[in-house]
């Protein structure tokens, strides 16, 4: 009777099969997916599904169209972004841009993007705070996360299958404050921190970012040092740290500490709302940020525990935020779309160009003011305040550190107030200083012109970066903006005059950098698998190498790369020495980078002899800036040449004009083998430059017949390349030993912090037992104690609870849990009773259903039931002995319960009950409910049945199939039909 419902059903569920089927293959056909791959420390790039077997032929397919693609996108001129520099003396300094590739940065370094960076659409949405990665396809368990490190607040973004996802804290909170408080046992990171700003001012550390790489001596630490409520203290190595009181001691912390605290926070936040660990990450800086700044971030991140990726520039995460999702862009061969971003946080303001186009972004010129955000704002309100509460209440505001935070909180507040309101607005705090209650008043017209001289430094940027870039007001194709002080009116208003249009608001402006970040984190995670999107970013700031050479000069320099230079990115230099030689590098125009030192290291070429015929030896040094926008120099390494056996006859001497071609045949050597081995498309606005000999004459005219013949001659010889030992010193580098340490420490600091809590765990559940219990006391235990007992218990529970707020209030976890198992001991057997009290009812009620079942069925069984006449009779008379032995056990227990009092101990536990229970059900349901045995037709007769009236029942008619298979493979025809 059955057999019609389920036919519909399987039909049902054939048809929905093939309809996910569908919709499967044409994603698949829809989807271009990016296979990538990470090579953290070598020059090639590798696509992480290059060597697999597609698993479908649409796969396959969509793999072949790719490779076309990218072949085509490869296509380009073969000498883009080479150029030579030679000093003046022969064979001292050869240079170039090295065609090749960065490690562990998916971006290829001739002006290319090593590894196009890739992300693609979902058909997923996650709701308001979840924007759908592009085709993201998880391939493992990882969790990857991007971390927006700001000034004032953090915020964290995770990419998962669905899509990129702001996660909250424990407070329900997306918005993290970049806070830690110091305790005398412990530490509070985060909202709970910020609570503390008030009330633990000399412990409590915020607003230090400004503070990464820098030295205690550097103006801006001075200037910070006068801002900040704690105490700023020089370390061991010059830098700077902060002095506070932890553990009932001063203790001096590192600024990489302090951040690390925080990371491990956000890192511990992640991993509680993602329910898995978390490792992956990446972090945004500003891109003002110089070398020993970002280093110094990295550190941080290594005592967090977590593996930074990438450290990304503010504008880029956003550009990548904004571009990955837009589906309109022009394609690779139109002009591209030119986008403003513009980024006012708490403590800085930033502003980039970046070009579109289909599946590429490219930032084209970046410009900062690095001294100009919200908190300015809040410091003219501040200022303005304090001298009118001067005047108007005789008291000094900046001589309270409480206070005066109250005062930069209450601003804050009404700053966001006046953003939205152009009335007067009110300032009322209570309790101010010295009992006093304090009121003002103002509004938007007032801001405005108190803060005159910060809205006049909106435009400079702004015209800087237009300048940079080459462009014009009409070439600029839409502004968007971020960060919480561009909600000023009047900065949006400075921009939109400046730019002559409207500006949009279509990214959240707190949380699109971590966005961003996000992105970028499943673009670099083998975790995820993303549709291909690259990305260009710049070097900030122009690099110099300077070294010393044998000449009457004494030094000599080259500027490696330029302001605006795409990154990541590496070059190669040859050098021609006879003895281990130094680099030193630096910034080239100090005046433009906010940082008072221009040094960025030293680097020590070692092993470097003379070649055996007493000649120089040639030395290549690869230079580069890496993903994190960090220089370094790579590797270096001497290329020898020796001729082969036989070969000596041949070999001309070494004139001018053979040195200069070998260097040539060189240069294009080392360029068609990076094209070989690199897998990039070049930029078309990068054009060759010019290769100048040291007689300045150019060098790209082809070489004549005999040059031809001599080059010929010289690669007869056999080369040899032996990599070099590189010592470097970077300028304010931390020692691995001094990172260590960190590390150690703050395992320790989490630790302290985990015994702390199941410390103050321990006491809760004492505090908790106390209050809960004596409560019940009182009403639904009080008939199960005596009166007696009950004043012991209540006298125990009050010694208790005073104990706790006296002596108690400080003690070691186990005196907490023995003092819990103490009450435990009184309270638990009236616990029990109650428990006992109220589910026994309900145990008895179940079983007496059962027993009345049974006696149903060997009743209808002796009164000779049709239903029941196949059961034994023999097991019959178990049961029911079974039965009647169960009944006399039931009403035993009930009879001697019922003669104890509730104070009592009960004669029958629930746990009794319920195990009496399941032993009847065990022992009587496989004799009283044993199935009826089928009855048999006879085979003639059934076929008689199917001839005469068909199928019944529903039933297919394909059981008399004499083949079995052959109807199964028909069944399945059918539903293959269905899916078509």
């Amino acid at each position: 009777m059955y057999f019609p419902f389920i036919i519909v059903t399987t039909t049902g569920a054939i048809a929905t099969l093939a309809a996910a089927a569908l919709t499967a293959v044409l994603i698949v056909k829809g989807l271009s997916i990016l296979r990538r791959g990470t090579n953290t420390d070598h020059e090639c790039i590798q696509y992480a599904d290059k060597n697999s077997v597609p698993s479908s032929r649409t796969e396959q397919k969509a793999h072949k169209n790719l490779d076309e693609m990218e072949q085509g996108l490869h296509e380009e001129p073969a000498k883009k972004g080479q150029w030579i520099h030679e000093e003046a003396a022969p064979k001292e300094l050869r240079t170039r841009e090295l065609d090749g590739k960065e490690p562990s940065s998916h971006w290829d370094v001739r002006g290319k993007e090593l590894g196009r960076q890739s992300s693609s659409r979902s058909a997923r949405s996650g709701g308001p705070q979840r924007d759908a990665v592009p085709a993201a396809r998880r391939v493992g368990g990882m969790s990857v996360v991007g971390i927006d490190l700001g000034f004032l607040n953090c915020y964290i973004a995770v990419a998962r299958s669905g899509g990129i996802e702001t996660i909250a804290n424990e407070y329900s909170d997306r918005c993290t404050p970049a806070c830690i408080s110091l305790g005398s046992r412990t530490r509070a990171i985060g909202n709970a921190a910020k609570s503390q700003i008030v009330t633990n001012v000399r412990n409590t550390i915020h607003g230090f970012k400004k503070l990464h790489g820098r030295s205690f001596d550097d103006p801006i630490v001075q200037t910070e040092r006068v801002k900040l409520p704690y105490e700023l203290q020089k370390m061991p190595n010059g830098s700077a740290g902060v002095k506070v009181r932890y553990l009932e001691e001063e203790r001096p912390f590192a600024i990489e500490q302090v951040t690390g605290m925080l990371l491990a926070k956000l890192k511990e936040t992640s991993e509680n709302a993602l329910k898995k660990p978390v490792a992956d990450c990446v972090i945004s800086i500003p891109s003002f940020f110089t070398d020993a700044e970002r280093r110094s971030v990295m550190a941080a991140a290594q005592v967090a525990g977590l593996n930074c990726l990438r450290l990304m520039n503010e504008t880029t995460a956003v550009a990548l935020a904004y571009g990955i999702y837009k589906q309109d862009l022009p394609s690779l061969d139109e002009k591209p779309r030119n986008v403003v971003f513009i980024d006012m946080g708490h403590s800085a303001y930033q502003v980039s160009i970046c070009a579109f186009n289909k599946g590429k972004l490219k930032v084209l010129a970046t410009t900062f003011d690095p001294y100009l955000g919200g908190r300015n704002f809040d410091e003219a309100l501040v200022d303005y305040f304090c001298d009118e509460f001067k005047t108007k209440y005789k008291i000094n505001v900046k001589d309270n550190s409480r206070a005066l935070l109250r005062l930069y909180q209450e601003c804050e507040k009404l700053k966001k107030l006046m953003s939205a309101n152009a009335s007067d607005l009110p300032l009322n705090i209570e309790c101010f200083m010295n009992d006093l209650d304090v009121s003002s008043k103002m509004n938007r017209a007032q801001f405005e012109q108190l803060c005159a001289s910060l809205l006049a430094r909106v435009e400079p940027p702004l015209k800087a970066v237009m300048d940079q870039a080459n462009l014009q007001r009409e070439d600029i194709n839409s502004i968007e903006i971020v960060g919480g002080a561009t909600r000023i009116p009047a900065v949006k208003e400075q921009v939109t005059r400046f730019f002559l249009k409207d500006i949009s608001t279509t990214l959240n402006a707190d949380e699109a950098v971590a966005r961003g970040c996000a992105l970028q984190c499943a673009i670099l995670s083998p975790a995820f698998k993303v549709r291909e999107f690259s990305i260009t970013d710049l070097v900030p700031y122009s690099i110099t190498l300077r070294w010393k050479t044998s000449f009457e000069e004494g030094t000599g320099e080259c500027e490696v790369f330029s302001k605006n230079h795409p990154a990541p990115f590496s070059k190669v230099i040859t050098f021609h020495k006879k003895e281990p030689f130094e680099l030193e590098a630096f910034y080239t125009n100090l005046h433009e980078v906010p940082y008072p030192d221009p040094r960025i290291g030293n680097f020590t070429i070692q092993n470097v002899f003379p070649q055996s015929d007493g000649d120089s030896s040639k030395v290549k040094v690869k230079v580069r800036i890496n993903i994190h926008g960090i220089f370094s120099v790579a590797s270096a390494s001497v290329i020898e040449k020796q001729n082969l056996e036989g070969d000596h006859s041949d070999a001309p001497m070494e004139t001018e004009a053979s040195s200069k071609n070998e260097s040539k045949d060189d240069v294009d050597k080392m360029q068609v083998d990076q094209e070989e081995g690199g897998h990039q498309k070049g930029h078309a606005e990068h054009t060759p430059e010019e290769e100048i000999d040291h007689t300045g004459a150019k060098a790209k005219s082809p070489p004549s017949d005999k040059q031809d013949r001599i080059n010929q001659t010289i690669k007869k010889g056999k080369v040899k390349s032996i990599d070099l030992p590189i010592q470097s010193s970077l300028y304010r580098q931390l020692t691995q030993d001094l990172l260590n340490s960190y590390i150690e420490n703050e395992g320790k600091m989490i630790m302290q912090d985990k015994l702390e809590k199941e410390r103050n765990d321990a006491k809760n559940a004492v505090e908790e037992y106390v209050y809960d219990f004596r409560d019940k006391l009182g009403t639904v235990y009080e008939k199960f104690i005596t009166p007696e007992d009950m004043n012991k218990l209540s006298t125990l529970l009050e010694d208790t609870e005073n104990w706790l707020y006296e002596e108690g209030e400080d003690q070691p976890k186990q005196i907490y849990v023995d003092k819990l198992q103490e009450l435990k001991k009184y309270g638990q057997p009236i616990q029990m009773k109650y428990v006992e009290h109220e589910e026994r009812p309900k145990a008895l009620n179940d079983l007496g259903k059962k027993i009345q079942l049974v006696l149903k069925v060997i009743e209808a069984h002796r009164n000779k039931d049709e239903r029941y006449d196949h059961l034994d009779p023999a097991e019959m008379e178990k049961a029911e002995k079974y039965i009647s032995d169960s009944m006399n056990w039931l009403n035993s227990k009930m009879n001697a319960q019922n003669k104890l009092s509730l104070t009592q101990d009960p004669v029958v536990k629930v746990s009794e009950i319920v195990a009496k229970s399941k032993e009847l059900d065990n022992f009587c349901n496989p004799i009283v409910y044993k199935p009826k045995p089928k009855v048999e037709v006879p085979e003639d007769k059934a076929k008689a049945n199917s001839e005469h009236n068909g199928p019944m029942d529903g039933q297919s008619g394909t059981e008399t199939n004499p083949d079995p298979a052959k109807g199964s493979s028909q069944h399945t025809e059918s539903g293959e039909m269905d899916v078509d």
